[in-house]
C-alpha cells in the first residue's frame, strides 16, 4: 500500500511537470508591432463614392443668391406618408388623459385623520407644493406633486424627506393639462 501511494505521487508529479512544460512551450511570443504599424498604408480611394451629376438638367435650378450652387429636387421624398403617421400619433395623444410619471407619497395608512394631518403639515411646511389625498380601499394615501421623470421628483423629494422621513417616490399616472 505504501509503494502504491509513492508510485501515484511520482506519476502525479511527472504529469504536472510535463503539462507545465507543454503549456510554457505553447506560450505566444509577442513582438513589438509599433514599427510595423507606422509603415502600414492602404489606398481606399477606389471605394469612395463618386459624385454624379443628374442626367436630366431640367429639374435643376440655380438659387438666386448663390449663382454657383445648384438645387436638386428630392427624388425619394416621404413627406406625405410621414405626415399621415404623425397625424395619427397626434390624434392618439389628444385622446390620452394621463401619462406615466412619478409622485411623492408622504403618507399611506388606514387612519383618515392622520392622512388629513399629513396633508396639512405638508401644506404648511412646503406651501408651493400641490398635494392631495387619495383613498384606495382600505388605505388613505397623501401624495405630492406630479413629475414626468424621477429626476424632476428628486428635487422636491429631498425637501419633503426632511419633514416626512417615510416619504417615497412612486410611479403614478399624471393628468395631462
Amino acid at each position: 500500500m505504501y509503494h502504491y501511494r509513492l508510485t501515484m505521487r511520482y506519476l502525479f508529479s511527472v504529469i504536472i511537470v510535463i503539462s507545465l512544460a507543454f503549456i510554457s512551450g505553447c506560450a505566444v511570443q509577442r513582438t513589438s508591432s509599433t514599427s510595423q504599424s507606422s509603415r502600414y498604408s492602404e489606398d481606399l480611394s477606389v471605394w469612395r463614392p463618386k459624385e454624379q451629376l443628374p442626367a436630366d438638367t431640367s429639374k435643376t435650378t440655380s438659387l438666386p443668391d448663390k449663382g454657383k450652387t445648384t438645387y436638386v429636387e428630392a427624388r425619394h421624398a416621404i413627406n406625405e406618408p410621414l405626415n399621415t403617421v404623425l397625424d395619427s400619433i397626434s390624434r392618439i395623444n389628444l385622446s390620452r388623459k394621463f401619462i406615466d410619471g412619478f409622485t411623492i407619497q408622504v403618507y399611506s395608512g388606514l387612519d383618515r385623520e392622520a392622512a388629513l394631518n399629513a396633508k396639512k403639515d405638508l401644506s404648511i411646511s412646503l406651501p408651493d407644493l400641490e398635494s392631495h389625498i387619495r383613498y384606495d380601499q382600505p388605505n388613505f394615501k397623501v401624495k405630492a406633486g406630479g413629475y414626468y421623470t424621477r429626476l424632476d421628483a428628486q428635487k422636491d423629494f429631498v425637501a419633503i424627506k426632511r419633514h416626512f422621513p417615510s416619504a417615497i417616490v412612486i410611479p403614478d399616472k399624471i393628468p395631462i393639462n
